[in-house]
């Protein structure tokens, strides 16, 4: 177990069990599973699933899973430098893993690049599954919680208690279910754009839409009021009340302007 990977290996056979049956599986798919740590979410994923691909970053581990698990495909790599549909062989798959603390958010934007997985499903930290599900208008509304339902659904499964891990970690975790939005609000093309202006939008949360739209863009005040009435926005309003579809009007005003 290395502290400096972050590492809490979930033991509890019932949270392993949920994390395996939200993905649904049918014993056709090919899974990807992030992290796989000693195998214990990987053999009841193997038992159920046509293929599982595995990328797991320290060494002793992935020897030890070599061993282990004849019948699984292993990349030894960090996940954020591997293409996970490549992994997968650029079919359809399905996407798992319980993900260190530490990288949690870059590694749900990597997960959310297109191709997309059919399914996601992750043990994360609780305060992070909150933050990807808030609403417009909370406090912990931000820009993951944009980035993500722009292009998915994002399901709350369950919590998940320190002891159900080993070593416990000092928060709670959460089972959180991440697919595909059927109407995406985002193209694949402008996702990663996209993603830039939210994140520096929220950069300035305290600050009114008007302030907001004429720091990222150089405006003058009459323009950003411009551009925010073409995109339906109240030029009083701040970021953590505009909804997705609002920071996608805005997205495209801006982009019309340039």
């Amino acid at each position: 177990m290395s502290r400096r990977l972050g590492q809490h290996f979930l033991t509890d056979r019932r949270a392993l069990a949920r994390i395996a049956d939200t993905l649904a599986l049918t014993g056709t798919e090919t899974v990807v599973e992030i992290g796989p740590g000693r195998g214990a979410l990987t053999e009841l994923l193997l038992a159920r699933a046509a293929r599982v691909v595995a990328i797991e970053l320290d060494a002793s581990l992935a020897d030890q899973l070599r061993i282990r698990f004849p019948n699984l495909e292993l990349i030894q790599a960090d996940v954020r430098d591997v293409v996970l549909a490549d992994a997968a062989g650029g079919g359809p798959y399905v996407l798992a893993g319980n993900i260190p603390y530490y990288i949690t958010t870059p590694i749900l934007f990597h997960a959310l690049e297109p191709p997309m997985p059919r399914r996601s499903v992750f043990l994360v930290q609780k305060e992070v599954a909150d933050r990807v599900v808030a609403e417009p208008g909370s406090k912990i509304y931000g820009a993951l919680s944009v980035n993500v339902q722009a292009v998915a659904t994002a399901t709350f499964i369950a919590r998940v208690p320190p002891a159900a891990f080993s070593p416990p970690p000092k928060v709670d975790s959460a089972i959180l279910l991440l697919e595909p939005r059927p109407d995406p609000l985002i193209t694949p093309a402008e996702q990663a754009k996209f993603s830039k202006t939210v994140i520096a939008a929220f950069g300035l949360r305290r600050k009114q839409m008007r302030r907001v739209v004429r720091t990222l863009a150089e405006l003058s005040p009459e323009t950003a009021d411009q551009i925010l009435n073409e995109a339906g926005i109240d030029a009083e309003s701040r970021p953590e009340t505009l909804s997705p579809q609002s920071f996608v009007s805005l997205f495209s005003a801006l982009g019309a302007m340039r």
